[in-house]
């Protein structure tokens, strides 16, 4: 169903259930209808007044001339877009969700994002309005003569309250637009590299809730909390599905243990939708005090082979929570999930094909590694050719984002992206594979807590590459000797896969997500900020 469509009939059929709720504030969805109408009323006053006709009876010196008003990428046939960059998980629910049932795009951009990544896709994209408090992001957009409209978030919710005088009306109530229609702009990862920007129609996203909604279970009238920033594709998706599905969406500025035990208990949260490195919080949250979280019945996080031990703790604080870890990719949609283990195993969606190829686009047998190809209704059109040249569809229509793995006995095991799998000695290794063998060594882990551990190749002359392990962790972190570490890795894994050379930092990096950047990562260990073992 139209997300528009199942606001609007929740409004008229339950109009005091809870749409959104979060740190700033609580929206039923009859308030979420209304509020839709103020925050329409402010943007497209914002977009208009860019290409008002200037002043040109008055007596005043006149200014030097304005930049253009941004055109939006052609991409939106037209529609404006707008973007909210702001440390709000609720305002920026309630201003995307408000935005759904008008003609507009429109995005999220991290604030925390290096001002290079949040300048340039503002200007490559088009984006007209801006919702943002960063003081140093307006002087750097002038600098790069972008002429729209940056408004801080006080600014904008006083413009809403102004809304609805006789000059400042109220925008119609909101309608289900054509499934055709672009309605979200996304962006991949801006922590490492400039992002690349994707549109989403109508019709894609209800084709990923039709997806979520027979698997991952965001039900109507379900109590879903979404902690982490909205412009994570993760925590926007639970939000659409949330109010596509008649749920309600619990909000979160950050993680944050403690708020979070408190906020299940008291507002009677089933579900939890979260990013893979908060599990380890939520089972040690839950350890202190499970009684709190006696309303919780599933979690739900992304990213794929979830660490076996993540699900053994969480699995022993609340034995009766299901832990349900989805695979897929934000330009593609949801793709499949592993419910036990150590998920290195994905049973892949009905509906959705998915395919192995070579680097010259054949098909591989079973068992080969190679690249992920994939066939979603669910699927963006493509890059924004203003942010990348990259090519997200091949000629057939199938997807890629140069996710590796292989299909073994009809489930797909992935093997990390493209960096992820090495060749040493003419041998393929996938370095998550060294990474999940060290799963149950004392003081060693491949998912969250001391002695966290990364994989990488290194360069060598002979073999072209070998395998080396990172330990996080300082001098005094009692991890285990090298010996110790090599025999049990030769127990576990195939000769070639087995690290040679050893070492320990400090800290391993990490994106703004927690995910550790593995490219980094060999960056420092070559420049020597490393330990050998």
């Amino acid at each position: 169903m139209p997300i528009t469509q199942s606001i609007l009939d929740v409004a008229r059929r339950h109009p005091d259930r809870v749409a959104i709720a979060g740190e700033g504030g609580r929206l039923s969805y009859a308030e979420l209808v209304e509020d839709s109408r103020r925050v329409f009323a402010v943007v497209d006053a914002l977009h208009r007044a860019q290409h008002a006709a200037p002043d040109t009876e008055s007596d005043a010196e006149p200014a030097a001339t304005p930049a253009a008003a941004p055109e939006p990428a052609p991409e939106t046939r037209g529609i404006p877009i707008t973007a909210v960059s702001i440390d709000s998980a609720f305002h920026t629910s309630r201003i995307i969700a408000g935005l759904a049932g008008y003609r507009a795009v429109s995005a999220t951009i991290d604030p925390r994002w290096p001002l290079e990544h949040r300048v340039n896709v503002i200007v490559t994209t088009g984006i007209g309005v801006v919702v943002s408090d960063a003081q140093d992001l307006a002087p750097a957009l002038r600098a790069r003569g972008w002429g729209g409209t940056i408004i801080s978030l006080a600014e904008f919710r006083a413009a809403e309250r102004g809304v609805g005088d006789p000059d400042r009306p109220l925008a119609p109530p909101p309608t289900v637009r054509d499934g055709d229609e672009a309605f979200l702009l996304l962006f991949s990862s801006g922590t490492t590299s400039a992002p690349k920007g994707f549109l989403k129609t109508r019709d894609q996203y209800r084709a990923n809730v039709a997806v979520s909604s027979a698997y991952l279970e965001p039900l109507p009238g379900v109590h879903t909390l979404a902690p982490g920033p909205v412009s994570y594709s993760l925590t926007l998706y639970a939000l659409i599905e949330c109010l596509a599905t008649g749920g309600a969406a619990h909000m979160a500025d950050a993680f944050d243990a403690i708020e979070m035990a408190r906020r299940v208990s008291e507002e009677r949260i089933t579900r939890v939708v979260a990013v893979p490195a908060l599990v380890q919080s939520l089972s040690d949250a839950a350890r202190r005090d499970p009684s709190r979280f006696g309303s919780l019945e599933l979690v739900v996080t992304g990213g794929a082979n979830l660490s076996a031990s993540l699900r053994a703790g969480l699995a022993s604080v609340l034995p009766a929570v299901r832990l349900i870890s989805y695979y897929g990719a934000a330009e593609i949609g949801f793709i499949g999930d592993s419910r036990g283990g150590d998920g290195t195993l994905i049973e892949v969606y009905d509906g959705i094909g998915f395919e192995i190829r070579s680097d010259a686009g054949e098909r591989l047998p079973d068992g080969e590694f190679g690249t992920l190809w994939i066939d979603a209704a669910a699927c963006s059109d493509g890059y924004l050719a203003g942010t990348t040249d990259a090519v997200l569809r091949g000629d057939d229509g199938w997807a890629t984002v140069h996710d590796q793995g292989r299909i073994v006995d009809g489930k797909l095991q992935l093997a990390g992206r493209a960096g992820d799998i090495v060749v040493t000695g003419g041998h393929k290794v996938a370095l998550p594979e060294v990474e999940r063998a060290f799963e149950g060594m004392h003081g060693l882990s491949a998912g969250a807590g001391a002695g966290i551990v990364c994989a990488i190749a290194l360069p060598h002359p002979r073999l072209g590459s070998v395998v080396a392990l990172v330990i996080e962790g300082g001098a005094d972190a009692p991890v285990p000797g090298k010996d110790a570490m090599r025999g049990w890795a030769r127990e576990r894994l195939a000769p070639q896969f087995v690290p040679r050379q050893w070492y320990r930092l400090d800290a391993l990096p990490r994106t703004v997500g927690g995910k550790i950047r593995r490219a980094e990562t060999v960056a420092l260990i070559e420049s020597g900020e490393g330990e050998r073992l």
